[in-house]
């Protein structure tokens, strides 16, 4: 990963970079707002046709992104952090 991206990072709000995976969790009141949130990263990702891992403990999700065709953290997962970080949930 090239050192313009790792800079990146600091646009986004509590994300962090581990082993070539871009990470950050949610926590939420009730694990159905957990489940409203995964829906709608899941119509983001769908728009976008790039998908995280997604793991739900019952009010907290971890949201993992990596491009793995590039084997490591591309622009495509910065994109979609952010805009996940833009839903008013």
């Amino acid at each position: 990963m090239n050192n313009q991206l790792l800079l990146k990072i600091n646009e986004l709000d509590n994300w962090t970079i581990e082993q070539d995976v871009l990470k950050k969790i949610f926590v939420f009141e009730t694990f159905m707002k957990a489940i409203h949130f995964i829906n709608e990263v899941a119509v983001l990702a769908e728009n976008v046709d790039h998908h995280p891992d997604l793991i739900i403990k019952y009010n907290q999700v971890n949201v993992l992104l990596t491009t793995h065709d590039a084997g490591n953290i591309t622009n495509k997962d910065y994109d979609l952090a952010k805009m996940i970080d833009d839903l008013k949930i």
